[in-house]
């Protein structure tokens, strides 16, 4: 029995979309290439600060980004630049002076190195003070007074962020 034109081009068409679409790999590669490089890119917005079990921040509803700087973290015990101990706590406590002479001579060093590095002498170096939100004020605020002494022209205090109340 012989087909009328419209059942063969039905059939013909029918044939033609039982085929499989190869899948065009070179696209989704581009696309793919194109996310990688956007998420590189915009990853480095954020410093990651060094992460203490010891040191229990305090919080803050602050929305400027950290920056990459020195830092300062003062633990229940101990008093660190950049990982180095350079002072224990109880020293500074008992220490009569305003200043913490050896935390003041650590930072120096930093500062030295950093002008070394990018031999930039504009505003001073920048250090970021890592402190538990226990430590006492006095302690805070000799710690403050020997990054001011050692040149740094901006020191910040490291928060933890919580959410606001309008979000």
């Amino acid at each position: 029995m012989e087909r009328s034109r419209r059942a063969r081009r039905m059939q013909q068409h029918h044939s033609r979309n039982r085929r499989v679409a190869p899948l065009n790999l070179v696209s989704l590669m581009d696309i793919f290439t194109i996310l990688v490089f956007f998420l590189l890119v915009n990853s480095s917005d954020v410093e990651v600060l060094p992460s203490t079990r010891t040191i229990s921040l305090p919080e803050s509803v602050a929305e400027e980004k950290a920056r990459e700087t020195v830092v300062v973290m003062v633990t229940g015990s101990d008093i660190l630049v950049q990982g180095r101990k350079v002072s224990s706590v109880e020293e500074a406590l008992a220490d009569d002076s305003p200043a913490l002479e050896p935390l003041r001579t650590a930072l120096e060093q930093q500062a030295a190195r950093l002008l070394r590095k990018t031999g930039d002498s504009g505003a001073g170096p920048e250090v970021t003070i890592m402190g538990d939100r226990e430590i006492s004020y006095r302690l805070l605020k000799k710690v403050m007074l020997s990054c001011t002494l050692a040149k740094y022209g901006k020191v910040s205090l490291a928060v933890m962020q919580k959410p606001t109340e309008g979000a």
